[in-house]
């Protein structure tokens, strides 16, 4: 996708279905500094909306608490793309979770390229879950399902 072009939340639907790396960027509650934290667990929902979980206890919710406003950015299309927005909590602890996760919608006001000019990314990022995968399957399968609902 050309840099120029504008961008929806469609054209990174492919994206926004989990299991894709996503960094988030929140304001910290005390310092009021940036701060970036890697997340998975994200969902579309729909053209305007997306939702994504992260454990209860994690600072993202203070900081979401104080500010509400956020940035996820994704590798993905040759390009990095960034989408702005705003978050409601909708649930601290979802219940038919097994763990402590918060489920956070985002209303999203825009999407951009924020690749540096004259670039593309030529590989995509890759990651690996450490820990067991059946579990891990599991896990993502309840927490996708209850995002969505």
């Amino acid at each position: 996708m050309a840099q120029n072009q504008t961008t929806t939340l469609s054209d990174l639907d492919a994206y926004l279905q989990g299991e894709t790396l996503v960094f988030l960027a929140t304001v910290d509650a005390d310092t009021q500094t940036p701060s970036i934290s890697a997340i998975s667990w994200v969902k579309k929902k729909d053209d305007n909306t997306l939702r994504f979980s992260v454990a209860s206890q994690s600072r993202i919710i203070e900081n979401l608490k104080a500010n509400p406003r956020v940035t996820l950015s994704l590798i993905g299309l040759e390009s990095v793309y960034s989408i702005v927005g705003s978050c409601e909590i909708l649930e601290e602890k979802m219940e038919a979770i097994a763990i402590k996760l918060a489920k956070i919608e985002v209303k999203v006001d825009n999407v951009f390229n924020s690749m540096f000019w004259g670039s593309k990314i030529t590989q995509e990022p890759v990651y690996e879950k450490t820990y067991d995968k059946e579990k891990a399957q599991k896990l993502d399968n309840e927490v996708y399902e209850e995002l969505m609902k």
